[in-house]
């Protein structure tokens, strides 16, 4: 079972950047976490990372993943809230894929309420900081065997 897992912009800074909503680890310590969970869930789950600031990366990586990869993780960041042109990729590749945001979104400003990505997505995650990518996994998990 191949999975993409997708960053969105400025998300290559956490660590960084307010660890009072986002946390304190990083991007690759979030990378690590989400391996060793993947292997002690199924020994046969294979991982691919990507991130990018850039919506027409994230567009190119997604289409990319036609005929590739069995489901996706997607933390599309800011993009959530205005890329039609990500929503529109995820449905034309026809894969399972799991929306995650570290914070809880509907906590936060109204215009994070929004997310043109949840509705082409099997579902959502939000809230739960890191454990969040392993909740998407695990739901990708079972929806794919």
């Amino acid at each position: 079972m191949k999975i993409l897992v997708i960053n969105g912009p400025n998300l290559n800074m956490l660590g960084v950047r307010e660890p009072e909503i986002y946390g304190s680890l990083t991007l690759e310590q979030i990378k690590d976490e989400l391996e060793v969970y993947a292997k002690d869930l199924d020994s046969s789950i294979e991982l691919e990372f990507f991130q990018s600031n850039s919506e027409g990366g994230i567009v190119d990586k997604i289409q990319s993943a036609y005929n590739v990869f069995d489901g996706i993780i997607i933390n599309p960041a800011a993009y959530t809230h205005t890329s039609v042109a990500i929503a529109d990729a995820i449905a034309s590749v026809n894969i399972k894929t799991v929306e995650v945001h570290l914070s809880n979104i509907y906590s936060r400003e109204q215009f994070r309420h929004s997310s043109f990505i949840a509705p082409k997505c099997l579902g959502q995650v939000a809230g739960f900081s890191n454990n969040g990518y392993k909740m998407a996994l695990y739901g990708l998990y079972c929806s794919l065997k």
